[in-house]
C-alpha cells in the first residue's frame, strides 16, 4: 500500500490532523449562532495573523480571486497604477488590471531578481498620477522574497496604496500590516495557514476604505463592502453562502499556528529554508534567487547542466511520493522547487532531500559526495535537539 503523497509544494500543503478532523464533521447552517461564534473565532484570529486592527474579508475563492478582487474595489477604468512583478504572481496582477481597463506602468526585474525599492520609488515619485501600487511579497514562481517593508513605509502617507499579494507568505514571513502601512494585503488558505484551499482573504485599511468609495469598476460578488458590513454585525456572517467546512478548517489552522506563535513559525520556516539552501550547497547547486532574497517558504534551485531537471522531479513525485514542483513560464525545466511551508517539519525536509539525492543519480548527476546533504541536514537537527 502506498503511503499518501508529502506534499513539499509552494501550496496546496499537508494538513493538520486536527484541521482533517474538523473537515469531517457533519455540516451546520451558515444562519446560525453556532456558525457565527466559529466565524467570528476565525475573524478575530485572521487580524492577528495578518497583524491588524481591520477587518479581514472573507471569500470563497482562490488567492487569484482576491486579487482580482482589490483591483476592482478601489480604482476606477482608466486610472494609473504600478505593478512591480518579479515572477508569475507579478506578470497575474499585470494582467488583472489591464483586464479591468487600468492603465498599468509595469516595473518588472528578470526571474530570480528581487524588486529594487529604490528604483520602485523613483517610478513613483515621477508618476504623480499613480493611485495605486501592485506587489507580490513572496512569489513561489522564483523563490524570491521581496524586501516590502521600505515600499510600504514610504507609501504610508501618500495618496497612493499599497495592495500586496502574500497569499505564500502570510503567516509564514513576518508582514506587520498595520505597523509598516501596508493598505490591502490578499492571501489564500491552502499554504502557510495549514488548510484546504477554497478560501482567500483580504484585509482592508482605513485610507484604502477612502479608495473604494470613489471605485466605479463593476462589482457584486467581490463588493467589498458587502462583505465589510456583515462583519459589522452583532452576529457576524458572509453576505453569500460561505464554505462552511472549510472554514471550519482555517479555525482550527489559525488556532495552532497561535498556539505555537507567530513569531515562532517565521523562525520555523526560516530555519526550514537554512536546511533547504545548506542541501543545495552540499550538492552543488545553485540557488535561482541571491541567498539573501531566497524565500523562507519555498527553495527555487537551478538544474545543474546536462540534467533533466523534470525528470528528476517526476522520479521524486512517482517513485518516492515527495511532490516538488518544477519551474513555470520561461523557467520551466531550468528549476526545481522545493516547498516547506505550513505544517511541515525538519524530518519531511530530510526525507525530501535524501530522494532528491537519489532521483538526482538516477538522472546522472554525481557532482557531489553521495549522503553529505542528508548528513548536513541530519547534523544541523541534531544540533537543535541537544541545544
Amino acid at each position: 500500500m502506498r503511503k499518501p503523497k508529502l506534499l513539499m509544494t509552494p501550496g496546496p500543503t499537508p494538513l493538520p490532523p486536527e484541521v482533517i478532523a474538523a473537515m469531517s464533521q457533519q455540516i451546520i447552517h451558515h444562519r446560525t449562532k453556532e456558525f457565527g461564534e466559529i466565524f467570528s473565532r476565525v475573524n478575530e484570529n485572521l487580524k492577528k495573523v495578518f497583524q491588524t486592527k481591520n477587518n479581514v474579508l472573507t471569500f470563497a475563492a482562490s488567492g487569484t480571486g482576491a486579487m482580482e478582487a482589490s483591483a476592482v474595489n478601489f480604482f476606477s477604468e482608466g486610472d494609473t497604477v504600478l505593478v512591480v512583478s518579479v515572477g508569475v504572481f507579478g506578470d497575474r496582477f499585470i494582467n488583472i488590471c489591464k483586464t479591468f481597463g487600468l492603465n498599468v506602468i509595469e516595473k518588472k526585474y528578470p526571474y530570480g531578481d528581487v524588486a529594487n525599492i529604490d528604483e520602485v520609488i523613483e517610478i513613483i515619485e515621477s508618476n504623480k498620477d499613480i493611485k495605486g501600487v501592485f506587489i507580490t511579497h513572496n512569489e513561489t514562481s522564483t523563490g524570491v522574497t521581496n524586501p516590502i517593508e521600505k515600499l510600504a513605509r514610504y507609501l504610508k502617507n501618500t495618496d497612493k496604496i499599497l495592495i500586496v499579494d502574500a497569499v505564500s507568505s502570510l503567516g509564514a514571513i513576518d508582514l506587520k500590516t498595520d505597523e509598516w502601512g501596508v493598505d490591502v494585503v490578499v492571501t489564500g488558505s491552502q499554504k502557510a495557514l495549514m488548510s484546504p484551499p477554497g478560501l482567500a482573504f483580504v484585509s482592508v485599511s482605513e485610507k484604502a476604505w477612502e479608495f473604494y468609495k470613489k471605485s466605479q469598476l463593476r462589482k457584486f460578488y467581490w463588493d467589498f463592502k458587502k462583505y465589510q458590513d456583515n462583519l459589522l454585525k452583532e452576529s457576524q456572517d458572509t453576505p453569500f453562502t460561505p464554505a462552511v467546512t472549510l472554514i471550519r478548517a482555517v479555525d482550527v489552522g489559525l488556532k495552532l499556528i497561535l498556539d505555537y506563535g507567530l513569531e515562532n513559525n517565521f523562525k520555523r520556516h526560516t530555519r526550514l529554508a537554512h536546511l533547504t539552501q545548506l542541501a543545495a550547497e552540499k550538492l552543488n547547486l545553485e540557488l535561482l534567487p541571491k541567498k539573501e532574497y531566497s524565500s523562507a517558504v519555498i527553495t527555487a534551485i537551478k538544474s545543474p547542466e546536462g540534467v533533466d531537471i523534470e525528470k528528476v522531479r517526476k522520479i521524486m513525485n512517482q517513485k518516492y511520493d515527495i511532490m516538488v514542483t518544477g519551474g513555470q513560464a520561461t523557467l520551466k525545466g531550468k528549476i526545481i522547487r522545493i516547498g516547506h511551508m505550513g505544517y511541515v517539519d525538519e524530518f519531511d525536509l530530510l526525507k525530501t532531500i535524501e530522494c532528491f539525492e537519489l532521483a538526482l543519480l538516477e538522472c546522472g548527476y554525481k557532482n557531489f559526495e553521495v549522503g553529505e546533504a542528508t548528513k548536513a541536514v541530519l547534523q544541523e537537527i541534531a544540533k537543535g535537539v541537544n541545544s
